[in-house]
């Protein structure tokens, strides 16, 4: 991995970070893994792209770890604090279709979290957002998730689009 993360199209170390969801993986080896990655993103100076489900506190614990790794909390599902935790660590938050969701209470995490630090994404084929719920989702999708970022900033969607691209820019250096 050390040498592929050398190649200059490669942005970002990533997808990583736990998932004590299913109970599929040994948490344990889950978060030595996990700072491994950490370390390779560390050492090749590349922000990580993370997955946090259900494992808040050992994310936040070992991402303490490597205060000079910034990144992007994918397809963010936690609560507001935890939210505010990444951020004030330096992290991106990235909001998937499951922003758009009927019952979510990601619109109130969003809602309280500065434009210049989020993003949208697909989670694909996953998480496809309202009005595409339930079918496989795409790329092109991303823009309901982008509209709903809108709606709850109270701003334009090409705000919402110029802030998450000179977002995402600005995160992997392109």
């Amino acid at each position: 991995m050390h040498e592929f993360m050398k190649n200059p199209k490669m942005v970002a170390v990533g997808e990583m970070g736990l998932d004590y969801f299913r109970n599929i993986s040994d948490p344990k080896i889950q978060r030595k893994i996990f700072r491994e990655q950490l370390q390779i993103a560390s050492e090749s100076h590349k922000p990580v792209i993370f997955h946090n489900r259900d494992a808040d506190d050992d994310v936040i614990q070992i991402l303490s770890e490597f205060p000079d790794v910034i990144g992007v909390a994918h397809c963010f599902s936690s609560d507001l604090n935890t939210a505010k935790t990444f951020v004030d660590m330096g992290y991106y938050i990235s909001f998937s279709g499951n922003l758009t969701f009927k019952n979510s209470h990601l619109p109130g995490v969003a809602k309280e979290l500065p434009l210049d630090k989020l993003l949208v994404e697909t989670d694909s084929p996953y998480l496809s957002p309202v009005p595409h719920r339930g079918k496989p989702n795409e790329p092109g999708r991303t823009r309901f998730v982008a509209e709903k970022l809108a709606v709850i900033h109270d701003v334009s969607l090409a705000v919402i689009a110029e802030k998450t691209t000179a977002n995402a820019k600005n995160l992997f250096d392109l």
